[in-house]
């Protein structure tokens, strides 16, 4: 299965785990709760999944990659306790507490959370001393004498051996203790998450047009070589850093990445096309409405895979417009709830300052990877203190506070409602330009789909609508149509 439908089976197996009957206990009992065992290539997502499930539902997270561990780590490490047995003393021999458990129990006192997930990567990576104690801990849940805290559901991941030397296979009392799922890569699936990440337009736009270059591993004279869709990502992040430090993204540095010579090679070009694309068609002048016919003239004679280049260009500028209003909207939507409770007398803003910066806090330091959230919530946090500021300040009398509160919050409202309409501007200028240069074109249609697939784009038209994504979806949906009408009826005329 691909890795979008492997996070909803692990989803759904958690909150079975978690679900307690009327008397408080867990209904399927800690000992039947089987641990997941996720196989898939490497770099194809596993480790994000399992950050965002934690992040969705609310629950701990403790990972480890199990390779860099040892017996004495995971096990603990002997000792000698004097114990008496039939009236006679003994030296016995007791461990430590494992580091690992010891992990969990840090986890669940530093954010009060008792419930959560305990995540092994390489699982069938690990030593020989190892590896009796990690198939132990599989089957019962326990590292020497001490139990996983219930309610800790356990997810190991590894990798089929075709990838990985060291790999042990499990023995069939170990597989049948667990709940295994096969994850293969998907580059539809990889896209969705891409889109909602803010991958780099010319990674997308490129793996669009070269999607056997998205995950390949190959064994050659020169070893291993392979790119995934790890790498992909860790590219992008690199080169949108490198790209506002004025740094060069050339050969070598894609190389680092993407550890197989031609598409690494291969990409390098097209992102020097990539580049004169953008320098040429002066994408943020047509999206602000700012170009000539000439330019028009330039996309409507360009070869296929320019034309694409340059729809990848637009689509990136107006994702990353309506990721703006996104954030925006959340941090309105969360600074109103705000003003209801210090309103009803609930909350005040002091309190609310204080709970934002500690759960903000919280969640950096758990490492979360949801860039937008994290966006949402650090703006309320500081325009809450702007708030506390401002009425300290200008002295407002008690009475009138929640009426300055307001009016504070009005230029927050403000600035959303100018980011949606900059967006809606920036749409109909982009489908302006494409209909002067592509016509009713398969392109269009391309780029009208590609709207509706990416997720801040899609969001913006349905919460705030675009009067120039529905003339034109509604146009080119009727033609697709009048021709599919029009070929069934030569089709029948043939027979």
């Amino acid at each position: 299965m691909n890795i979008k439908r492997a996070k909803d089976e692990i989803k759904n197996a958690l909150r079975a785990y978690l679900a307690r009957d009327e008397f408080g206990a867990y209904r399927i009992p800690p000992i039947r709760q089987r641990p997941v065992l996720l196989m898939g290539p490497p770099g194809i997502g596993k480790t994000q999944v399992m950050e965002q499930i934690a992040d969705e539902t609310g629950v701990g997270l403790v990972s480890y990659t199990l390779t860099h561990h040892t017996r004495q780590s995971a096990l603990g490490l002997p000792y000698i306790e004097k114990q008496r047995f039939g009236g006679q003393e003994y030296a016995v021999t007791a461990y430590t507490m494992s580091e690992i458990i010891a992990s969990v129990h840090r986890e669940m006192a530093r954010t009060g959370v008792s419930e959560g997930i305990l995540f092994l990567d390489e699982i069938n990576c690990i030593s020989e001393t190892l590896s009796p104690m990690m198939l132990q801990f599989l089957q019962c849940k326990t590292f020497g004498n001490q139990p996983l805290p219930a309610g800790w559901m356990v997810v190991a991941a590894g990798n089929p051996p075709e990838y990985n030397k060291s790999v042990r296979e499990f023995d069939v009392v170990t597989l049948d203790r667990v709940k295994r799922i096969d994850v293969e890569e998907d580059f539809a699936v990889w896209k969705e998450y891409a889109g909602r990440r803010g991958i780099h337009g010319a990674v997308l736009s490129y793996l669009e047009i070269r999607r056997d270059h998205f995950y390949r591993v190959e064994t050659t004279a020169d070893g291993l070589q392979f790119v995934t869709a790890r790498g992909w990502e860790d590219l992008s992040e690199l080169m949108q850093v490198y790209e506002s430090l004025g740094l060069p993204v050339d050969r070598q540095v894609i190389g680092q990445y993407l550890q197989l010579p031609r598409v690494a090679g291969d990409f390098a070009n097209y992102l020097l096309l990539y580049d004169k694309y953008r320098r040429v068609y002066r994408v943020d002048e047509i999206l602000d409405g700012k170009w000539e016919k000439a330019r028009a003239g330039e996309l409507c004679s360009a070869p296929f895979d320019e034309k694409l280049g340059v729809l990848g260009l637009l689509l990136s500028g107006l994702a990353e417009s309506a990721r703006g209003v996104y954030r925006l909207d959340a941090v309105s939507d969360a600074l109103h709830q705000d003003l209801v409770y210090v309103r009803e007398g609930e909350k005040t803003l002091g309190t609310l300052l204080d709970e934002k910066q500690t759960a903000l806090a919280r969640r950096r330091a758990a490492g979360s990877t949801d860039r937008d959230a994290l966006f949402a919530a650090g703006r309320e946090a500081e325009r809450l203190a702007a708030f506390q500021q401002a009425l300290a300040l200008e002295k407002t009398p008690k009475g009138g506070a929640f009426d300055r509160l307001k009016e504070l919050f009005g230029a927050d409202v403000q600035a959303r409602a100018d980011a949606v309409a900059k967006t809606d501007a920036q749409l109909a200028n982009a489908f302006a330009f494409l209909d002067e240069a592509l016509g009713d074109s398969q392109e269009l249609v391309l780029f009208a789909t590609e709207l509706t697939a990416n997720f801040f784009t899609s969001w913006f038209i349905q919460n705030f609508g675009c009067e120039a994504y529905f003339r034109h979806n509604g146009r080119l949906l009727f033609d697709d149509a009048q021709k599919r009408i029009s070929d069934d009826i030569q089709a029948a005329r043939r027979q």
